[in-house]
């Protein structure tokens, strides 16, 4: 009797890694990310290290993405991340195809740094920026001037970084719709190959809800702050940038893989304090707690950081499924739900399409159910539908 091996699928795996360390903290900022705890990176990273070689031999799974976040990445010793790419590298299958990204902000990294990120492998960087008036950044909390920006900008070019996203803000205290079109023309200007464009959210505990509670500060206006949106997205689109996705515009081919790759809902491991993983139907998450996390690992407990947030049902999924298509610009592909789900979104999602089509947010057509231009300013809205 001949025996047949069985080959197995290779499925498409990203990877999240947090760094939780930061010079100091923006004012705007609820992510997990702690200022002043430099003396527990060295202990972090082989607790890091030791959780990545704990999910190996996933056999049927490719790495295609690692997207290395935080915090501030680039405020640790090159040699760390280098230790932690090839801990992933000597524990996970590996694309030959590789998207790696690391969020860097200016006044972290110097030439030699960013030399060292592209020896080892990362061929895409972040850079944080928000806007290009120097006053503006101070009022928010961070920690470099644009001039600044501009050297980390130019030294990541000269060592020859060819995928380069700059981040910036729109509705920051104080902030004019002059401000941000200078801040757009000047950045388009550097030619990067994608622009991400984040609406301020003044998140509750941050330092920015006490200054605006205080009044210390002044937001604009709602109507300036959708003027403002529409005006930068005009702007890059007349200037080649495709807006692909509600906060994001880029150069043709050089879309996140990343976030695409979430927002399609593919599975994804995280790695670290506060990470996020999705995987056999599951998302679960790691403790915040920098102490707690190392201890776990130090003593084999790695479950113990733990929590299962999420077990998905098929309804689950599904809901999942058109909320994160609905965040993309092309929305969601109706062929593509039928052979995820053999199901048709149209009729499982018939009233909460109705409604949605009724009030102007959603349009649907013979391929695609998307957001409408009224959508994409109250997008909040359409999301709860399938919540």
């Amino acid at each position: 009797m001949e025996h047949r091996r069985r080959v197995l699928k290779i499925k498409e795996l990203g990877i999240y890694v947090h760094i939780p360390f930061c010079k100091q903290k923006c004012y705007y900022c609820d992510f997990i990310s702690y200022a002043n705890k430099e003396e527990c990176i060295e202990e972090y990273i082989e607790a890091l290290k030791k959780e990545i070689e704990q999910e190996a031999n996933k056999q049927e799974y490719e790495i295609t993405t690692i997207y290395i976040g935080g915090g501030t990445p680039s405020l640790l010793d090159a040699k760390y991340i280098k230790e932690i790419i090839d801990t992933m590298k000597e524990n996970h299958k590996i694309a030959k195809k590789l998207e790696v990204t690391i969020e860097i902000n200016p006044g972290t990294v110097n030439k030699e740094k960013l030399q060292i990120y592209k020896k080892i492998g990362i061929n895409r960087i972040s850079i944080g920026l928000q806007s290009t008036n120097n006053q503006l950044l101070k009022q928010i909390g961070r920690i470099h001037t644009y001039e600044e920006f501009l050297t980390c900008y130019q030294f990541a070019r000269e060592v020859g970084i060819k995928n380069i996203n700059i981040d910036l803000m729109l509705g920051l205290p104080n902030q004019t719709l002059q401000d941000l079109e200078e801040s757009i023309n000047t950045v388009i200007s550097l030619n990067p190959e994608h622009i991400s464009l984040y609406s301020l959210i003044v998140e509750e505990n941050t330092k920015m809800q006490k200054m605006v509670e205080e009044k210390k500060v002044t937001l604009p206006a709602e109507d300036i702050e959708r003027t403002m949106y529409w005006k930068a997205k005009k702007t890059l689109e007349q200037n080649g940038y495709l807006h692909y996705e509600i906060s994001n515009f880029a150069k043709r081919g050089y879309e996140s893989k990343h976030n695409m790759n979430c927002w399609l809902q593919k599975e994804y491991l995280g790695f670290g304090v506060a990470a996020h993983s999705y995987f056999d139907n599951k998302r679960y998450c790691n403790t915040n707690s920098i102490k707690e996390y190392c201890k776990n690992i130090q003593e084999g407990n790695y479950i113990k950081n733990r929590t299962i947030c999420e077990i998905q049902t098929e309804e689950d999924k599904q809901k999942e499924y058109m909320l994160l298509g609905l965040r993309k610009i092309e929305g969601v592909n109706i062929q593509e739900f039928k052979t995820k789900f053999t199901q048709n979104p149209i009729y499982i999602f018939r009233k909460e399409l109705e409604k949605l089509v009724q009030q102007e947010l959603v349009e649907i057509d013979l391929n695609q159910i998307k957001l409408t231009a009224q959508g994409l300013d109250l997008a909040n809205l359409v999301w709860e539908e399938f919540v």
